[in-house]
């Protein structure tokens, strides 16, 4: 139990060490070096939803023969469907876009723009949280090290979506003190996410295969519905491309090496 809570708490410290580079840095993120962080991020998360979530859900239906793919699948399609529904209920503004999507609201800029990132933070945190709660039920494909590759993993990615939320607002007229603080609320709601998860313990034990690709079509859907298309945007857009297959490349090695 003792690595669980620094594992739930892993990825919203890096929101927050991003989040911060707001007190240090004196100009804008350029848009060169927002795509490669974008693209980053990307990659880490196709590599987790692969190695940490789709495979283990695959290994866990083994007992189904040829048919372990069932559960991967079903779970995959109904996480895509989840962020699809939230998606379309809650008003966001992603970065650089000109009109919000979701539901007609009056809300501010600033927290639509936080609710596009916390949006997508949802399913990392309940990817975390399920993975550590199959570690807890003593499950025979999820080891510490794997379950801290994958927290890691996000905490990693999480740096430069925390710069890339309170840089731009600062800048657009913000004080850096409440910049770095929605900076922070964006990414409160990974551990919260999976601490709520781990708390069901008894529920998704059973579940697993279910729940690991759950999480997975939940941030696969956020990869290609959001960071793709702003990693590719504008010229040369390659760098995001490059840095995509950077972020896959050090979590797929963070995986198998610490899994």
């Amino acid at each position: 139990m003792k690595e669980v809570i620094p594992g739930l708490l892993l990825p919203f410290a890096g929101t927050v060490g991003g989040a911060a580079c707001v007190f240090f840095l004196k100009r804008a993120l350029s848009e060169t070096l927002q795509r490669i962080m974008t693209g980053f991020a990307a990659g880490v998360m196709v590599a987790a939803s692969v190695w940490s979530l789709l495979i283990p859900a695959m290994e866990q239906s083994g007992a189904l023969g040829r048919l372990s793919f069932l559960p991967a699948v079903s779970g995959f399609l109904l996480g895509m469907a989840f962020l699809l529904l939230l998606d379309q209920l809650t008003p966001h503004l992603h970065r650089n876009a000109t009109s919000a999507e979701g539901p007609e609201s009056r809300l501010s800029r600033t927290v639509k723009m936080v609710l596009a990132v916390t949006l997508h933070n949802i399913p990392e945190g309940m990817a975390v949280g399920v993975v550590y709660a199959g570690l807890l039920a003593g499950s025979d494909d999820i080891t510490a090290g794997g379950a801290f590759a994958l927290a890691a993993g996000i905490a990693i990615q999480n740096y430069p979506e925390g710069a890339i939320i309170s840089m731009p607002l600062h800048f657009e007229g913000q004080s850096r003190t409440k910049a770095f603080v929605w900076g922070v609320l964006s990414g409160a709601v990974e551990p919260v996410a999976g601490a709520l998860t781990l708390a069901a313990i008894g529920i998704i034990v059973p579940a697993m295969p279910y729940l690991l690709s759950f999480a997975a079509g939940a941030m696969l859907y956020v990869v290609v519905e959001e960071l793709i298309p702003e990693m590719s945007a504008g010229r040369h857009s390659n760098t995001g491309v490059v840095s995509f297959a950077a972020g896959f490349s050090l979590m797929m090695a963070l995986d198998v090496a610490l899994g």
